[in-house]
């Protein structure tokens, strides 16, 4: 099965039987994707996280279709239905749609129209019918007019009901219905009559048609959740008339009456049985892709996010702005602890702007505050312009950081468990500082659904979108690294072979012992065995360890390597990382082993060259036009600068520093076609963008991006 396995995922995903095979097998040894894909590169041939994540899927799946077979075999052999013929058919099948059409005809029905005539024995008059020999069906159906059968029209009737459902159940036929779906279907969407002010945001879809394979991710993703809402009808429909010919030329056989009665029954096949059960099909073919691309393009928005550049070991103020109830501020170390907090009220109503300038002005000095990040939401723009005003003894950097999914940290357990004796105005404001220091440290204590940067998040397949995100912050984390002796149990449950009990395990055996001093003490921790070490060994970092390798990605399997290396080179570890001539003397093929290869040779050398530097680049700071305050001030032609805060497949949303963010259609992204938006803008891309329209009653900004 295995072998079968690979063959398949090796043929669908372009890739070599051999690299297949060991990546299965290491993951069902227990490896995972951000270990396989840095420390076992021989092994997989290269293989990165994605195509280690395409064959773990796929190898899922076959599993699936492998206990569907088993289960398809039991009910049809139970039946005495399965021949020699059947059962290698259905083991040959890997194609889960093919595997249902033959299953199809045995599977136990609720009672239908066909099954009822069966019971009144009406069977052979359908096989009768379907022969298409008998000039006169209506003397051959006499002899079944008793019991339950009232006349020879039942009992036609009853013989074309069976006729109808086999040709439902019969695979050429739902083949040739596919076809002309996949060709030609149109989706059509309408308002439910009554509805029209229930559905106005969904107004580009009252009456919309579409061919079925142009429609994009968002439209469907809408629509769908329109319909769902109950305010718009939707339908799939191919060319119903090519589709019935279709049927008749495969059924009907003869032009006698025997042929019109099976002429009748395809027809009726075809708008009782076939067309809704196709239509359903595809309806969830399309909604399945649409899903799958809004996944990749959140999960795409989230690695950007979660890599944004951190501030890092500074010491803070983080403010979350706010006019009536005030400014809540807080002071934190540089390890993010939170050292004070109170509130200022700079703004009207209460505009008490002398005593809020004197606070401030005394907590950067008292905390020694490096930086201060301020909350983009309500206030914000004002709280910025009140703290630029200020004029400061120490030279202070202000950053405005996105606030998306602060209040829910604020209200959730990790952060409750943090500060069981704040309220969560102070841990919201904690959450904005220390997002400045360390993005992906803060934004890994919150539901990835709740940062903001999705689409259509809460239609798509909650089980599929919960995988992609986790496995989208476990591969961020792992590309990072990890301060062993500084990360919160959140971080470091997305380590490599971690998970929620050893990451708690690490923290108390910190807090119990002191920080660690090397990589090696970490298998004293309880339940830190010899599988889990070697999983997140590598991830997981210890500044100013005795061996500066622990503070590496080089994995401590390959330690000897480099002290192999170090000592032809008769010198020190730590010589050697300091000095670049001496690397350059190294000639890697000399150290080549059958398990260590030119990619691990090569990563470790490259390790050395940078030991322990943060992949993710320089914070900037950003300052938008400060003329521009509400909808009401832009005019079209304006040149502002904005920052992209969300990524779909149909544009990019910019921040140019009010309430609603403007639009780039993915059309106004740049001079030529853009298929991908990502490929030209990034999240929290500082970019220049012009005016191109305003819609003051929908609160809509159309914006087009100016090449740099």
């Amino acid at each position: 099965m295995k072998q079968t396995f690979s063959q398949l995922i090796a043929a669908a995903l372009g890739l070599t039987e051999r690299q297949v095979g060991h990546t299965i097998e290491l993951l069902e040894d227990g490896a995972t994707v951000p270990f396989i894909s840095r420390y076992r590169k021989e092994r997989t041939g290269g293989l990165d996280e994605v195509q280690i994540e395409a064959i773990q899927t796929q190898n899922e799946k076959l599993k699936e279709t492998a206990k569907r077979k088993e289960t398809i075999l039991n009910t049809i052999n139970e039946q005495g239905k399965l021949t020699p013929e059947l059962q290698q058919r259905i083991e040959e099948t890997w194609d889960s749609t093919q595997l249902e059409d033959i299953y199809l005809p045995f599977k136990p029905k609720r009672k239908t129209r066909a099954e009822a005539a069966r019971q009144k024995g009406l069977e052979p008059l359908a096989t009768l019918l379907m022969l298409q020999r008998e000039a006169h069906p209506e003397q051959a159906a006499t002899r079944y007019v008793k019991g339950e059968v009232k006349d020879i029209e039942d009992a036609l009737k009853g013989a074309r009901d069976i006729i109808a459902e086999q040709v439902s159940e019969d695979e050429r036929a739902r083949n040739t219905l596919r076809n002309a779906f996949a060709r030609q279907a149109i989706l059509t969407a309408k308002v439910v009559k009554g509805k029209e002010a229930d559905a106005a945001k969904y107004r580009d879809y009252f009456d919309f048609t579409q061919p079925l394979k142009r429609c994009s991710s968002h439209q469907l993703l809408a629509i769908r959740r329109a319909e769902a809402e109950g305010l718009l009808k939707v339908s799939i429909n191919p060319d119903d008339e090519e589709c019935v010919d279709r049927l008749e030329h495969r059924f009907v056989r003869n032009a006698n009456a025997c042929g019109q009665q099976v002429k009748e029954a395809v027809q009726d096949a075809y708008k009782r049985l076939l067309k809704p059960s196709i239509e359903t099909e595809f309806a969830a073919q399309s909604k399945e892709k649409a899903d799958d691309e809004a996944i990749r393009v959140f999960a795409g928005n989230l690695r950007q996010l979660l890599l944004a550049p951190p501030l890092g070991r500074k010491r803070v103020m983080g403010i979350d702005p706010g006019f009536r109830t005030g400014c809540k501020v807080v002071c934190l170390d540089e390890q993010g602890n939170l050292l004070h907090n109170e509130n200022i009220y700079p703004h009207p109503p209460v505009s008490k702007a002398k005593e809020a300038s004197g606070k401030i002005q005394q907590m950067i000095e008292t905390y020694r505050i490096d930086a201060i990040a301020i909350g983009n939401g309500t206030a914000g723009r004002e709280t910025e312009d009140f703290l630029k005003r200020q004029t400061f003894r120490r030279d202070i950097q202000v950053f405005v950081v996105s606030e998306q999914g602060a209040s829910v940290y604020s209200a959730s357990k990790i952060a409750r468990d943090e500060f069981p004796e704040y309220d969560v105005t102070v841990r919201g404001a904690v959450s904005i500082g220390r997002r400045l220091m360390d993005p992906l440290a803060e934004l890994v204590k919150i539901d990835p659904k709740s940062i903001g940067v999705g689409q259509y998040q809460h239609d798509v397949d909650q089980t599929k979108l919960k995988k992609s995100l986790d496995q989208t912050v476990e591969s961020c984390v792992n590309l990072v690294g990890v301060n062993v002796n500084t990360a919160g149990v959140p971080l470091l449950t997305y380590i490599s072979g971690v998970g929620p009990q050893l990451a708690q395990n690490i923290v108390n055996y910190r807090t119990e012992n002191g920080p660690f001093t090397s990589r090696k003490e970490l298998m004293k921790v309880p339940r830190m065995g010899a599988k889990a070490f070697e999983q997140c060994a590598g991830f997981l970092r210890i500044p100013q360890a005795g061996n500066p390798l622990d503070n590496t990605a080089v994995h401590p399997e390959s330690y000897p390597v480099v002290e192999q290396m170090a000592h032809d080179l008769d010198c020190t570890v730590p010589q050697l990382i300091a000095d670049k001539e001496l690397r350059k003397q190294i000639d890697l093929k000399r150290y080549v082993t059958p398990t260590v290869g030119m990619p691990t040779l090569t990563d470790i050398l490259a390790e050395l060259d940078k030991p322990g530097r943060d992949p993710r680049g320089p914070i900037q700071v950003f300052e938008f036009d400060p003329n521009i305050r509400t909808i009401e001030d832009l005019r079209e032609g304006m040149e502002l600068p904005g920052i992209v805060t969300n990524i779909t497949d149909f544009g990019a949303f910019v921040d140019i520093g009010i309430k609603q963010n403007g639009l780039i259609h993915r059309s106004q992204l740049a001079e030529r076609f853009v298929s991908d938006p990502n490929e030209v803008v990034a999240i929290h891309q500082h970019i220049r963008v012009r005016v191109i329209g305003i819609d003051l009653e929908r609160k809509r900004i159309q914006l087009k991006k100016i090449e740099n």
